[in-house]
């Protein structure tokens, strides 16, 4: 077997997001695919603590800083990892594309168009490419469908739904004194701050970017009740947050296609990506299963008269994976690590492959910008009383004859 060139990643931010980022970097270190020469972070505390995770496994200890622009003139560094806060991971991403290097950031919503435009024109100019983290692009079931959409089973995709539906009120109750950022942006803004874990998957299933993309959105918010009342019950404190209980915004693609996004961190239910694929020929629900004509089942039934009628029943999908599991997964159910049901060591390898063969990530600074936009955006339109609100083509017209992916096994 060839041995793979170990590449080096920076770490800038080595706060909680890192640290649950960690096991699957070990895993990639394990395995001789990946070092850490540097890492950074503002607060000291934070890199001590790192620092402590890294010698407990017996790794080397990296260069430290407090400035993220010394990190980046590190020669060993040749990709960085930027589990940063939404405000700073997108300056972060741009400053290191002008230094030559790749860029793996973490998921969230933009604050302006402006700051995703100096995303894309700092890409544009230097060759280096920008991936979103997007783990849920990796998850199993996402894949799986778009293995079959991309066999023809789906028939002609029409319409799609997916969403971020995750009652917080705990974790915010945990880290509401002082609020954490991603508490101020609830408390602050209103509109869908955190579209990607849904829209990402769907977004390469619908070929965003490459032979489509979006149009418009419009967006319409709930009143906000549920979070405020519920850090009355935990914390007794009672807030005003501005982003309402219920985001729900609808997205028109180049193609005719639609697809309907929800969030809400605050309504008690059970985790849902709210994920829906619906073609000609068939239909995924996340919650329900899969039915797809002429491949999953179907019972017959009979009216009083005695006539038949064909009923589609859901499939589970569990069922499906020995003939339909994307070639990923066929390789990787075995020997699943890291958290996130193992999505983090996926996207992470997908990423540090893309350095190690210096080709383009399969997520890129167009997908990040398409996909980030939607935040601000949704804010206009809600603001607007849910006007419609055009969707810049980042592309600027390629996304109608971009070249195919180079082909690694990670192209999505």
């Amino acid at each position: 077997m060839v041995k793979k060139k170990k590449v080096g990643i920076g770490i800038v931010g080595v706060g909680p997001r890192a640290e649950t980022l960690f096991p699957a970097l070990m895993d990639l270190i394990e395995h001789g695919e990946v070092e850490i020469p540097a890492i950074c972070d503002v607060r000291q505390d934070r890199i001590d603590r790192f620092l402590g995770i890294m010698k407990e496994k017996k790794l080397k200890r990296p260069a430290c800083y407090l400035n993220y622009h010394e990190l980046l003139d590190n020669p060993k560094v040749e990709g960085i990892i930027a589990p940063t806060s939404w405000n700073a991971h997108l300056r972060i991403a741009r400053d290191a594309m002008l230094k030559g290097k790749y860029v793996g950031i973490e998921v969230g919503g933009a604050s302006s168009l402006d700051e995703l435009w100096e995303l894309v024109h700092a890409s544009e100019a230097t060759g280096a490419s920008c991936m979103m983290l997007e783990n849920c692009c990796y998850a199993r079931n996402e894949l799986m469908v778009m293995n079959m959409v991309r066999q023809g089973l789906f028939g002609e995709l029409v319409y799609c739904s997916c969403g971020y539906e995750h009652d917080l009120r705990k974790e915010f109750s945990l880290d509401f004194n002082p609020p954490k950022e991603r508490i101020i942006h609830n408390l602050c803004r209103n509109g869908d701050l955190y579209p990607t874990h849904g829209l990402g998957p769907i977004s390469k299933i619908l070929g965003i970017n490459r032979g489509n993309r979006f149009l418009t959105l419009t967006s319409h918010s709930t009143k906000a009740r549920s979070m405020a009342v519920g850090l009355k019950e935990l914390i007794n404190q009672s807030p005003h947050f501005n982003c309402g209980d219920m985001i729900t915004t609808v997205i028109h693609c180049a193609n005719g296609e639609n697809i309907t996004m929800t969030r809400s961190v605050s309504l008690p239910r059970p985790y849902s990506r709210a994920c829906r694929v619906q073609g000609t020929k068939g239909i995924w629900l996340e919650e329900a299963g899969l039915f797809c004509e002429g491949v999953t089942k179907t019972h017959t039934d009979y009216d009083g008269a005695g006539n038949a009628y064909i009923i589609p029943e859901w499939t589970p999908m569990d069922s499906l994976y020995e003939k339909y599991d994307h070639p990923i997964w066929r390789d990787y159910k075995d020997h699943i690590t890291g958290f996130h049901e193992g999505m983090d060591t996926l996207v992470l390898r997908a990423f540090a492959d893309s350095i190690r063969l210096h080709v383009p990530t399969p997520i890129d600074v167009y997908d990040c910008a398409a996909w980030m936009c939607i935040t601000c955006l949704s804010e206009e339109s809600i603001a607007m009383g849910g006007h419609p609100v055009p969707i810049p083509d980042f592309t600027n017209g390629k996304w109608m004859v971009r070249e195919p992916l180079p082909g690694t096994k990670w192209d999505l």
